[in-house]
């Protein structure tokens, strides 16, 4: 959560929105929910802002004979919340999934069901969910090279953690992110997409050569992973570059929501990406410079493209995006990282990533 907000009083607004379906009910009437919409033809792309915001379209959940169960779980789980804040509990999300078992006809059958009952609250109430006692069971990604994280231990006493003191291995970044600080003198940060290219680099000392920092993503970043990487690009002043693979996933999924966030998660967006961001590679013109290997686009590839192209307003804001995207459905093809290897195992750090930093024509947006 930004330090400049005041944080909301979660317990005291679940207990309002509690008093007003009751106060309906009592006249007699239908209570309802209002949720905002949570989907990319309800989010605005300002450059200015740097994120997808939300925008006004709501969905109303209204108690009728066909709601009811939903209506139930919705309000059952605000109460778990509200005594999780008010006891300074947490729950993870699959520990909130198994409360539910004792709600009898309110239980949920499937954790999928909890999750977006769970991410309707939060919308509801503008918040995150580590502010509404839930927290997520995914760690957020590892982190090597030039940065000191000072966090605490249970008593209080503080910790200084050296990520360059790990060996082969790399710092963890934790759940909740907000209580660290940051040291430095690196000059960027590089976020990796595979935790295969991640522990290459590690072990071959990339950082030190590149005086930089090194944080594998292991996919879609997490919300602690992305909120950790915002913070040190706010706080600390320093570039963050992306490195991902040339396909439509990499581009509209894992960097997109590196960058802007997520139309689903569109109340939030402003705490968990980061705006400034670059995309150094691999684009689909590295394709082509380097020779790489590729693989034929699937079907689903063509989609993505086409989707993207169409409706994601991040994409649409930025021609060259769309052009980088036209290229690779012309050409039909797309590739890894790790296609690198194919003119010697350690190329990507000896050429490839020095030539790209030495060259921000060659990043996009």
């Amino acid at each position: 959560m930004a330090k400049t907000e005041k944080p909301k009083n979660v317990a005291a607004e679940i207990k309002g929105i509690a008093q007003d379906v009751y106060q309906t009910v009592l006249k007699n009437r239908q209570p309802e929910l209002r949720i905002p919409l949570r989907a990319l033809n309800n989010v605005k792309y300002d450059p200015k802002e740097g994120y997808f915001e939300i925008m006004g379209k709501m969905a109303a959940r209204t108690l009728t004979a066909s709601t009811v169960k939903t209506f139930a779980q919705s309000l059952r789980m605000m109460a778990l919340s509200k005594q999780l804040v008010e006891t300074d509990d947490i729950a993870t999300k699959r520990e909130a999934y198994y409360v539910s078992k004792n709600w009898d006809e309110a239980r949920f059958m499937e954790q999928v069901e909890s999750d977006t009952i769970m991410d309707d609250i939060e919308a509801m109430l503008m918040v995150n969910r580590e502010q509404l006692g839930f927290i997520p069971e995914e760690k957020g990604g590892d982190v090597a090279g030039k940065l000191i994280v000072i966090d605490k231990d249970e008593t209080g006493k503080e910790l200084r953690i050296d990520c360059t003191k790990f060996g082969s291995g790399a710092y963890s970044i934790p759940i909740t992110v907000e209580h660290l600080r940051f040291e430095t003198k690196a000059d960027f940060v590089l976020v990796i997409e595979t935790a295969g290219l991640f522990q290459r680099l590690v072990k071959h000392g990339y950082w030190k050569k590149a005086n930089c920092i090194l944080i594998s993503m292991g996919g879609v970043p997490t919300r602690a992973c992305r909120r950790f990487i915002r913070r040190l690009s706010d706080e600390l002043k320093i570039p963050v570059f992306a490195f991902v693979d040339s396909d439509p996933y990499g581009f509209g999924s894992i960097y997109r929501t590196l960058k802007v966030g997520s139309g689903n998660a569109a109340h939030i967006n402003k705490y968990f990406c980061v705006p400034k961001a670059q995309f150094l590679g691999v684009t689909p013109q590295d394709i082509i410079d380097y020779k790489l290997p590729t693989h034929p686009l699937k079907e689903v590839d063509i989609k993505k493209i086409k989707d993207l192209l169409k409706n994601d307003p991040f994409i649409k804001h930025h021609k060259e995006w769309q052009k980088a995207l036209e290229l690779m459905a012309k050409m039909g093809v797309r590739s890894e990282q790790q296609s690198f290897a194919a003119y010697g195992l350690n190329y990507v750090m000896d050429t490839y990533l020095p030539e790209k930093l030495k060259n921000p024509k060659s990043w996009l947006p």
